[in-house]
């Protein structure tokens, strides 16, 4: 859908403003909506519609009931003036004002019937849309991820994961009160239509009214997307487990809260002028109605008085007008309200029809069971996207059979980019990675991905027990509990899980109860396990020991190169006393390969390696 852009002072300069025209489009999204519901529960969205069917017949009957007792009760009176009213005289009136309390409980229980399975329903879809969230993000490629436009897309998708609740009540009422309408409009057709055309001139200005303050208010939404982000970051930065001990020993409480009052008062400000048009306008226009209904009341009145219509009539047809005006005034507000929702929508189902560019090609080929010729990147080069400047150009090597490969380079050399490159988080933008002779883009990218392991230095600390923090590595694996101790023992994080109080069902982060916290270095040896509980056939640690001082993380490696002598493996560290250990070391310098070879050949060659060893090897002096 497109949308007209509008210039503004502040710094929000680009807010979406949809035009009339656009707002009737958007209910084409409410189909695909529609689809969702059904979809979600067959049983209880018939029974949502019947029940609504039935108690949108009921206020016509309860009226036109009214009108009877009202009648009945002149009959009496002007039979029976100052006699004594026999049984039998009043069984009629009785009938009615029974039969009326009946409807009345009916509706009532139908009003209840309806809210309840409005709920659940609801719940439904909104557990319904985050799992289509959740799934739709896992396909998404990670370059998504990195861009601050699809984060907006992103958070005005979720957003939609609970207030469509709302909108499943505000369009099914529609429907309710629509019936309604045609049940009422038809008894006032039959006495006179041009009350019909009076009250629908009263409550175009105010459709009108909610038509362009809605339209202003999803203005508003639209171009704060990326600062309601800020303010939801601010909020976790200001108060949570992650970030707690630099805001204490930095004083950095009042920063964030200052920020967030700040934008916070922004966004109120904006939003205030907006509440306060709308109330104002709001207020004239509903004068507009009242004058609207009460000449239609006169009229009605003047023809009781000529005796053209009973005084039965006359509250039949003066609470039919007034039941019809409010619940037509509701339509047309609520038509608004719907348009607005259902431009929502249109964010949802753009994320949710967004289709990765990285996925298996057809009749994409098996990943080899045995790895004879290796990988090979072959004049590889790679650029993040939006970014002109190269993190790989000229990349030229290959991984052997059950070689141990080190990676080197300061940072921002594009060692972890390699390694994305490897398991195919991207794909090069120049150049061809080989698997066994073909494109590592031939080969099905689901089976690509499971026989790789890797573990990033900024790896995922779970608020999941002990257990599944290693069960991650091969989450299909949760309950061989004999495979998981296996991966912690070939880690050692064994010895730290058997320290505590539930061992591997012991929660570990804070957010629940009875969760326990660990230390860097034992998170590591946890995040470590995972690479062992994946039994991949290609593993990659990118510098995940970081935390650990120099003997562990000699142990770590030590065991690793033990364990995986028979699997291509990659190593990324800074510890020049580790990366000796592998078969061959490659060195990146500003995204270029610039040297390869063994530990001692490097020392040799007196290149870039050998500088950097012989620094680090100083720090030790």
């Amino acid at each position: 859908m497109k949308q007209n852009t509008k210039k503004t002072n502040s710094k929000h300069n680009t807010i979406a403003k949809l035009d009339f025209k656009q707002q009737i489009g958007a209910f084409k999204n409410l189909p695909d909506f529609f689809r969702l519901i059904w979809s979600c529960d067959h049983w209880l969205t018939i029974l949502n519609i019947i029940l609504r069917i039935i108690r949108g017949s009921i206020p016509l009957a309860m009226l036109y009931v009214g009108k009877l007792i009202i009648d009945e009760i002149v009959h009496i009176s002007d039979n029976f003036n100052g006699t004594v009213i026999e049984f039998s005289e009043i069984s009629i009136l009785l009938f009615f004002l029974i039969f009326e309390l009946v409807m009345a409980i009916f509706s009532d229980l139908l009003g209840r019937g309806i809210a309840m399975v409005d709920s659940l329903l609801g719940d439904l879809v909104s557990h319904d849309i985050s799992l289509r969230l959740m799934n739709q993000s896992a396909r998404l490629d990670l370059e998504c991820f990195e861009d601050s436009e699809f984060y907006d897309k992103l958070e005005r998708a979720r957003r939609q994961a609970s207030s469509r609740i709302l909108l499943i009540s505000q369009s099914l009422t529609q429907l309710q009160d629509i019936i309604t309408v045609f049940f009422l409009a038809t008894a006032l057709i039959t006495f006179n239509a041009w009350l019909l055309i009076l009250l629908a001139l009263t409550l175009v200005p105010a459709f009108l009214g909610e038509t362009h303050f809605n339209n202003q208010s999803y203005s508003l939404m639209y171009g704060w997307t990326q600062e309601r982000r800020e303010l939801d970051y601010l909020r976790f930065a200001g108060a949570s487990d992650e970030t707690a001990k630099e805001v204490k020993v930095f004083g950095l409480s009042n920063f964030f809260s200052n920020r967030y009052k700040k934008l916070a008062n922004e966004y109120y400000n904006a939003n205030k002028k907006i509440s306060v048009r709308r109330a104002a306008w709001g207020g004239l226009i509903s004068i507009l109605g009242s004058l609207g209904y009460y000449s239609a009341y006169l009229v009605i009145i003047f023809k009781t008085i000529n005796g053209e219509l009973s005084l039965g009539d006359l509250i039949f047809l003066s609470g039919s007008f007034l039941r019809l005006r409010s619940l037509m005034e509701s339509i047309l507000i609520r038509f608004s309200s719907i348009a607005d929702s259902a431009i929502y929508l249109r964010d949802l189902f753009d994320f949710l029809e967004m289709e990765p560019q990285i996925k298996s090609k057809k009749n994409a080929l098996p990943f080899p069971k045995n790895i004879s010729k290796g990988f090979t990147f072959k004049n590889v080069g790679f650029r993040y996207p939006q970014m002109d400047k190269w993190v790989l150009r000229g990349i030229n090597f290959t991984i052997n059979p059950g070689e141990k490969l080190a990676l080197v380079g300061e940072n921002g050399a594009g060692k972890t980019t390699l390694v994305k490159l490897l398991s195919r988080l991207y794909d090069p933008d120049e150049g061809i990675i080989f698997l066994e002779g073909h494109d590592l883009r031939d080969y099905d990218l689901n089976d690509l991905r499971n026989s790789v392991g890797i573990i990033f230095q900024d790896y995922v600390k779970y608020h999941l027990t002990a257990e599944e923090n290693i069960a991650v590595g091969r989450i299909e694996e949760r309950h061989n509990l004999s495979k998981i101790r296996l991966a912690a023992q070939k880690s050692s994080a064994n010895k730290v899980i058997e320290k505590l109080p539930d061992g591997y069902q012991q929660m570990i982060g804070r957010w629940f109860k009875r969760g326990t916290n660990l230390s860097g270095g034992e998170w590591q040896k946890i995040a470590i396990a995972r690479a062992y509980m994946r039994e991949a056939k290609l593993l990659i640690l990118d510098e995940p020991t970081a935390a650990l001082d120099a003997r562990a993380e000699h142990e770590v490696f030590s065991k690793f190169l033990e364990l995986t002598h028979d699997k291509c493996a990659v190593l990324i560290s800074h510890r020049f006393s580790t990366v000796r250990m592998a078969n061959r070391i490659i060195v990146l310098h500003e995204g270029r390969l610039i040297e390869q070879g063994t530990h001692d050949e490097l020392l040799l060659k007196k290149g870039q390696y050998s500088e950097l060893f012989n620094m680090q090897s100083e720090g030790f002096r």
